[in-house]
């Protein structure tokens, strides 16, 4: 799908321009607003393959994490923390594919206090038919190889272990290969 808008210039290299003018250089601008562009970019791109299922990309992440669980149910902590997203932002997302009958919600036998989410039958294949559409269009990264594909996260990897998210894990080793296409 092609932009909408077909400007006749780059309005980030613009701005750039306009920056290097009053403030001076910042690659680090450019670079963000690039990185912020390319979200909105793919989050529609994304959405808009998901849309027929009634999805959205968080809601379709909530669902993957519950089909790798092995026993396709996961306490509402644990998904906050495998997602990196709010509390509150699980909860909204689980009442969201509860009521769409995707997930259900059960007590948790291991913490009486605790609720699981659990993906139901219905669930199980919305994922995957959601998931055949998304690796069809390649994520909406189709316009990069394996290796620069494998080049952008390894790149974007270095500010995650940077903010906190996770230590470094050190080089991707050699036998990886480049990313499957």
């Amino acid at each position: 799908m092609g932009n909408p808008l077909n400007l006749a210039f780059d309005p980030i290299e613009r701005a750039h321009e306009n920056w290097t003018r009053r403030w001076g250089p910042s690659s680090a601008m450019v670079a963000v607003t690039s990185i912020m562009r390319a979200q909105q970019i793919l989050i529609g791109q994304l959405d808009g393959a998901l849309k027929p299922y009634e999805l959205t990309f968080a809601r379709y992440e909530a669902l993957v994490l519950l089909t790798f669980s092995s026993t396709g149910a996961l306490p509402l902590g644990k998904i906050g923390e495998r997602l990196m997203v709010h509390p509150t932002s699980v909860t909204n997302t689980i009442d969201r594919l509860e009521r769409q009958g995707l997930v259900r919600r059960r007590p948790n036998p291991s913490d009486g206090r605790g609720t699981l989410a659990e993906i139901t039958d219905a669930g199980r294949e919305v994922v995957e038919d959601a998931t055949r559409d998304l690796t069809a269009m390649d994520f909406g990264l189709g316009c990069y190889d394996g290796d620069e594909l494998w080049d952008i996260h390894a790149r974007l990897t270095r500010l995650r272990v940077d903010f906190g998210d996770f230590p470094d894990p050190g080089p991707r080793p050699a036998e990886d290969g480049p990313a499957p296409r």
